[in-house]
């Protein structure tokens, strides 16, 4: 009995020393509304209706059109005429977004200078060909006692290389960052040819130097040989803002080009009469009636002195000769040769006789 009460004693003490869990925050969610949730392994009604759901809402996000960028809801109507289209990916890395097809840009009073012809671009780089054209070119063409009307564009986006060359690293033109142009048109039909040797300096000058000053790339005339008959455009972003305006104003022709001759005048003589005038210039050239007259005697004269009589024909050698013709053949002797032949006797005379010794 004794134990027993010592034994819950002991208990009960141990159960004063147990820390006891904090009270249940106020901002707590109450124990039945808990309950009334479901498990946390047991999806919700929107958790499973969701994955239903989800392909219709990525159809809607990718059927739903972006919204416009800044370029494009400052590039207004009464600043160029450049509706939007697609944007374009691929090949490879050729493409670009934000892109515009530029027609024309409208000047502050209004009027437009097309762009022939379009020009398709990223919104930044035909912001930036409008703003040229408004800001620098227009006045240019008003010093000049007229105003401008067109854009000869030469090339602006086609996915390739740099200079069109296989292999190369990929031109500003696969971005649609680049634009290529050769001339400036006025509206009294003159033509600003940008690379034209004959065409008037100052006007090459002033472009030059204001293309140089907004694009972060000018090529043309002595840069790399690519670009002798236009000038490319573009705004590509370098390291350190590094600029490019590689662009020589050529006059007159180069120094290598042989000079051509003046056209011969009119009242000069003809060639051969000149000709003999320099070699006998003392000696009067012959009338009509006179140069008829010798005519057939220096034709035949000439005709003599050209064709030279024929060579005599070469003697035949005599080894030959002798080789050809036969050897003659000696007659045979048929007589013995041990007994001399008798020699004749003369008529009338006996033959003298050896006395006996």
């Amino acid at each position: 009995m004794i134990a027993l009460v010592a034994g819950g004693t002991s208990a009960a003490s141990a159960r004063e020393h147990v820390p006891l869990p904090k009270p249940r925050p106020a901002e707590a969610p109450q124990a039945n509304a808990r309950e009334a949730e479901p498990g946390e392994d047991e999806p919700t009604p929107a958790e499973a209706a969701a994955p239903d759901s989800a392909p219709a809402a990525t159809a809607d996000a990718a059927q739903a059109p972006k919204p416009p960028s800044e370029c494009r809801l400052a590039l207004t109507e009464q600043i160029a005429i450049a509706p939007s289209i697609p944007d374009i990916t691929g090949p490879g890395a050729c493409g670009g977004s934000d892109l515009v097809r530029l027609e024309a840009v409208v000047l502050p009073d209004g009027r437009r200078v097309s762009m022939s012809p379009a020009a398709t671009l990223r919104c930044g780089m035909a912001r930036a060909i409008a703003d040229w054209v408004r800001a620098d070119i227009a006045p240019l063409a008003v010093s000049l006692g007229s105003r401008v009307s067109d854009l000869d564009n030469f090339d602006s986006y086609e996915c390739r290389g740099r200079n069109r060359v296989r292999g190369a690293k990929l031109s500003e033109h696969g971005r649609a960052n680049a634009l290529d142009l050769r001339g400036i048109k006025l509206a009294d039909g003159r033509m600003i040819s940008l690379t034209d040797r004959e065409a008037p300096r100052a006007p090459r000058e002033a472009v030059m130097q204001s293309v140089c000053a907004r694009f972060t790339t000018v090529l043309g005339p002595g840069s790399d040989g690519y670009h002798e008959d236009h000038i490319h455009l573009d705004l590509a972003e370098r390291r350190g803002g590094y600029r490019m305006c590689q662009w020589a104003l050529y006059e007159g022709l180069p120094n290598i080009a042989p000079v051509m001759p003046l056209p011969r005048p009119a009242e000069a003589p003809p060639r051969e009469v000149a000709a003999d005038d320099e070699r006998a210039p003392q000696q009067a050239a012959p009338s009509q009636s006179e140069a008829a007259e010798q005519a057939p005697a220096e034709e035949a004269e000439r005709e003599q002195v050209e064709t030279p009589p024929p060579p005599p024909p070469k003697p035949a050698k005599r080894a030959k000769a002798a080789a050809a013709k036969p050897a003659a053949s000696k007659p045979i002797d048929l007589k013995p040769q041990g007994t001399p032949a008798a020699t004749p006797a003369t008529r009338g005379k006996p033959a003298p006789t050896r006395p006996p010794a």
